[in-house]
């Protein structure tokens, strides 16, 4: 059975579909995660204790309901539009990343989250 985790910010309830990368099974050792949220366009990311190096398929420009871990930030991040180094309409992050998990949630609900608020991470 595929493994899935929630990701809670305010009264949204993110449910996270994991792959069977070695980053998926590093942040789910490490459930429950609760952390603040930062905002940097329309991405937030959240500082976690889980440690992972940059996997083959790591990447910059992620598409719309991925997950992901920035290794070098050690945080999750969850880009669901622009951000300040997008080219047109792509999600481009900061840095590669690790894609670690997908979502069907409406990602644009987060638009409105601002830097701050809490976050849980917990097992599904």
């Amino acid at each position: 059975m595929q493994k899935k985790c929630k990701i809670c910010i305010k009264n949204f309830e993110i449910i996270v579909d994991l792959n069977n990368s070695e980053t998926a099974k590093k942040i789910w050792d490490s459930l429950p995660i609760n952390s603040k949220i930062n905002v940097w366009g329309e991405e937030v990311y959240f500082y976690v204790s889980a440690s992972a190096e940059l996997e083959s398929d790591a990447k910059e420009v992620i598409n719309f309901g991925e997950i992901v871990y920035w290794s070098a930030g050690k945080a999750i991040a969850i880009g669901f539009g622009k951000t300040p180094i997008s080219v047109g309409d792509e999600i481009r992050l900061a840095d590669k990343c690790n894609v670690w998990g997908k979502t069907k949630f409406d990602l644009k609900k987060l638009k409105n989250i601002n830097s701050g608020c809490e976050v849980l991470v917990e097992k599904y």
